[in-house]
């Protein structure tokens, strides 16, 4: 079997068996091609079941010199494992040379968040006379409101919205499903949208159920997302390097800071492992801390 055949079953493992996303998909067959083309450069004519740990240790080496962060070259890692733990799975090869591959000290990176005033100064950015105004409100009412993945409000749909319980069913990574509340003001906002302004959209085949559609009668795209948050925190003066994602971190901080049991933001957030949600605890740490510093009068430094 040649690579392109190992590269087609790998990717069709993780598409039926595992049920990733496009994105995680691409990630990780990325992360295959990666090591074909190191192979390619070193002149290894091999099958993957020929590659020992020790060609695996230089390829790591190759790839960080080649200017990969250590966070790159842990995802990179990460990849080489799976696609390992699958030939395992297969019988192609009795054991994984990249079972002992050693992945980079990461420390942990703070995401960027912000406060309450700067998600209403985005919100009162938004020109509700144009079109896609009363869009926008609710795209930003239901990232920050519900903590949702950018993917997950491409995705949302209106049979998932159930404004009268005020939730939403969402299917997250893995097409796992949970339900997540619905603020009062998202849903205030969303009815709007798709009542008064949805409705006049031609919509599509194919997009009949999904809430936020462009000019086009079609489903928003990630890329279209992120567009419109950066310009709304452009036009709020905001000068935080933000994203989507930065809306569903502030959602959860301002849970936590708010006194939320950490077993509640996970399941709202769809983390599959409570660490996952526990850097918001180290947010929080870092939030007290910042006010002990600025405010209390033996907190800043003295002569």
């Amino acid at each position: 079997m040649n690579w392109q055949e190992y590269h087609r079953n790998f990717k069709a493992y993780l598409q039926l068996e595992k049920s990733l996303s496009e994105n995680s998909i691409d990630a990780y067959l990325h992360d295959l091609e990666r090591l074909q083309q190191y192979l390619e450069y070193k002149k290894l004519m091999v099958s993957p079941a020929d590659v020992s740990y020790t060609t695996l240790v230089e390829f790591v080496h190759w790839a960080a010199n080649l200017g990969l962060s250590p966070r790159s070259q842990a995802r990179m890692i990460s990849g080489i494992k799976a696609f390992y733990k699958y030939l395992l799975m297969e019988d192609v090869l009795p054991k994984s040379p990249a079972a002992l591959l050693a992945t980079p000290r990461l420390g942990r990176k703070l995401p960027e968040v912000l406060s309450v005033e700067e998600i209403d100064a985005m919100l009162a950015s938004i020109d509700l006379s144009k079109p896609q105004g009363q869009r926008n409100r609710a795209i930003v009412e239901v990232l920050y409101g519900s903590g949702l993945r950018v993917s997950e409000v491409v995705e949302l749909k209106i049979s998932s919205v159930y404004f009268d319980e005020e939730f939403l069913s969402i299917t997250g990574k893995g097409n796992k499903q949970r339900l997540v509340p619905l603020g009062r003001s998202s849903a205030r906002v969303m009815k709007v949208y798709i009542q008064n302004h949805r409705k006049y959209i031609t919509i599509k085949k194919g997009f009949e159920d999904h809430v936020f559609l462009n000019r086009n009668g079609r489903k928003l795209t990630r890329v279209m997302i992120f567009l419109v948050i950066k310009e709304l925190a452009e036009k709020a003066g905001i000068r935080k390097s933000i994203s989507p994602h930065t809306l569903r971190h502030s959602f959860a901080t301002h849970l936590v800071e708010g006194g939320a049991d950490l077993r509640a933001v996970q399941d709202m957030l769809g983390h599959e492992s409570i660490t996952t949600t526990e850097i918001y605890t180290h947010l929080d740490r870092e939030y007290l801390r910042e006010n002990l510093i600025s405010f209390h009068p033996r907190g800043k430094n003295v002569l």
